[in-house]
C-alpha cells in the first residue's frame, strides 16, 4: 500500500471536519442572534448566514490540495505530510473562522453595525488556509 493515499484522504476529510465544526459554531449563534432579536421585536439580520457559510469555503482548499497530492509524482512520505498537516491547518482556519463567526453574528444582531469590519476579520483568518494550500502546492510543484 503506498502511504501516501492517505495524503489524499487526509487533506479533504481534515478540511471538511473543520468546514463542519466552524460553520456549525457560527450557526448556532446565528440562531441564537436571531432569536434574540425575535424576543426584542427588532429585525433578524439575514446578513448572519455569511458568517455561517464563511467556514465552507476551506473545504474546497482541501479538496484542491487534495486532487494535487493525487496528481504529484512527491514521494509518499512527503504526500501523506502534505495532506495530513495541510488538511488539519485549513481546518483549524474553518473552525476558527466559525468562532469569530459566531461572535461577529452576536454582535452584528445586537448592534446593526459593523459588518464590514466583521467581514475583514473572518477574511484574514480565512488567508491562513490560502496560504497553507499554496505553499503546500508549491511542496509538490
Amino acid at each position: 500500500m503506498d502511504i501516501g493515499l492517505l495524503g489524499i484522504a487526509a487533506a479533504q476529510s481534515l478540511a471538511a471536519v473543520g468546514s463542519a465544526l466552524g460553520a456549525g459554531a457560527a450557526g448556532m449563534a446565528a440562531v441564537g442572534a436571531w432569536k434574540k432579536c425575535f424576543a426584542q421585536n427588532k429585525p433578524a439580520p439575514f446578513m448572519l448566514i455569511a458568517f455561517v457559510g464563511a467556514p465552507l469555503t476551506q473545504t474546497i482548499y482541501g479538496m484542491i490540495l487534495m486532487n494535487a497530492i493525487n496528481a504529484s509524482a512527491a514521494a509518499s512520505l512527503t504526500r501523506l505530510g502534505v495532506g495530513l498537516f495541510g488538511g488539519i491547518a485549513i481546518g483549524f482556519s474553518a473552525w476558527f473562522q466559525g468562532k469569530a463567526g459566531a461572535v461577529a453574528s452576536d454582535a452584528l444582531a445586537e448592534t446593526g453595525k459593523g459588518f464590514g469590519n466583521y467581514i475583514m476579520v473572518l477574511g484574514l483568518i480565512e488567508t491562513v488556509a490560502l496560504f497553507v494550500m499554496v505553499f503546500l502546492l508549491g511542496v509538490l510543484g
